[in-house]
């Protein structure tokens, strides 16, 4: 869906302003609705195409693909790192602690800072490990690890029978058209630029091979392919990832930011608090270039962004001026509801579980849709449960959102097979809203 012209006049505006305040080269934004690039705006040297290197924001890839290596049953996330890498001294840790930043391995690998400096092979990285690369016990609090997304990156590695890489292109890349997302830099691509903090000058970085710590943060993309990753964390192609393991990357797995609940980590996916609203995604650094993308799963409306200096000027630096922008598409054109349109008959035999209900003097409504029997709460407007059928017992349904996700819905009939109650987990719902 495109953007109105005020909208993207009002972004431009926004870019142009920060550029000039921001002391990079280039900043460059994209804005993501329905799925498909809708805006690009720019300040300073840039044609489509161009790729920046994306940093941390590969975590989301690897922990993507640990999370479809555990969907074909070939790992546990509760799975402790010493039985992936047999011998490693820091495998007293799960992998689900190491994608969510909980399990207190430290942030950085030993040796020179793995970012400005060439990387080593896997074995390598592995046998110089030690066990005091563990800061913290399990699960201590939010400690954000580079050097875990390495180790990740081994396990994956090790299951898949060859390297990260090709699995990255061959699981993820490939099949979602990431073409101009690659693991060394190819033209046209921005040099990265660290500024000089008083003088208006620029040196251009190095980007070594990252190797073994790969996976934590090697990755070049571009606004158009960063956009299509945004679109599909928003709303994921089952043939790639099930929508429910993305579900499951995206919720909250520890608070980041204990003081006001504004950001935390789900399993490779970073999360913020915006008011009302919670934006997910993935900010990303490397020297010369600061990167993020952040998604508002709901309404499938996504920003990305880009700029090529490493000390970008701005409050929040480039992942607040992100979640700005998002924040200002969303509220300057919000997502409009689904027209109302009716839809078939519920068979016969769940007829007679619609209409209304009542527990405790409260009343619900019972209705169909999409193969489902919706529950809406009317008295306190909560979010409606959704049950599906739960095994070939006819009168045995399971929630599928809201309250009670996950619990046992139970028809109860007479003795003449009426339908008298609906029990959903012990909670017994009658016709009558004072029962006798």
């Amino acid at each position: 869906m495109p953007l109105l012209p005020e909208t993207t006049a009002h972004i431009d505006a926004r870019i142009a302003r920060a550029h000039a305040g921001a002391r990079v080269p280039t900043l460059v934004a994209g804005v993501v609705r329905d799925g498909a690039l809708a805006h690009t705006a720019h300040a300073g040297p840039f044609r489509p195409g161009t790729q920046f290197r994306i940093g941390s924001i590969t975590k989301t890839m690897t922990a993507a693909l640990v999370l479809a290596l555990r969907d074909e049953g070939r790992l546990a996330l509760d799975d402790l790192l010493y039985r992936h890498l047999p011998g490693t001294p820091v495998g007293a840790v799960t992998l689900r602690q190491l994608l969510g930043h909980a399990g207190g391995v430290q942030r950085e690998p030993d040796g020179d800072w793995w970012e400005r400096n060439g990387g080593t092979d896997v074995e390598t990285f592995l046998s110089t490990l030690t066990a005091d690369k563990v800061a913290y016990p399990p699960l201590h609090g939010f400690h954000y690890s580079n050097l875990a997304y390495g180790l990740l990156g081994a396990v994956v590695s090790r299951l898949g029978g060859e390297d990260w890489t090709e699995m990255l292109g061959k699981r993820l890349l490939r099949p979602l058209g990431l073409e101009r997302t690659t693991y060394a830099a190819a033209e046209p691509y921005a040099r990265g630029y660290v500024m000089h903090p008083w003088l208006d000058r620029m040196r251009e970085e190095p980007h070594p091979d990252a190797g073994a710590m790969a996976p934590a943060g090697q990755l070049w993309s571009t606004v158009e392919d960063l956009a299509r990753w945004a679109a599909f964390v928003a709303d994921p192609d089952p043939a790639v990832l099930a929508p429910a393991t993305m579900d499951e990357m995206c919720a909250p797995f520890v608070l980041s930011d204990l003081e006001s609940w504004r950001a935390g980590h789900g399993l490779g996916i970073q999360l913020w608090r915006r008011g009302e609203r919670v934006f997910v995604g993935h900010s990303g650094s490397m020297p010369g270039y600061v990167a993020v993308f952040a998604a508002h799963r709901p309404s499938r409306t996504a920003v990305v962004a880009f700029a090529n200096a490493y000390t970008m000027h701005h409050p929040g630096g480039l992942s607040a001026f992100g979640l700005d922008l998002l924040e200002t598409v969303l509220d300057r054109e919000p997502v409009r509801p689904a027209p109302w349109a009716p839809g078939p008959p519920p068979p016969a035999e769940i007829a007679p579980l619609t209409g209304r209900w009542w527990w405790m003097g409260r009343e619900y409504e019972a209705g169909w849709a999409d193969g489902a029997l919706v529950v809406t709460p009317l008295t306190t407007g909560d979010t409606p449960w959704r049950f599906e059928p739960d095994g070939p017992a006819a009168d045995r349904w399971r929630g599928r959102s809201g309250e009670n996700d996950g619990e046992v819905l139970q028809v109860r009939r007479s003795p003449s097979g009426e339908v008298v109650a609906l029990d959903i987990a012990t909670f017994v719902f009658t016709r009558e809203p004072w029962p006798i």
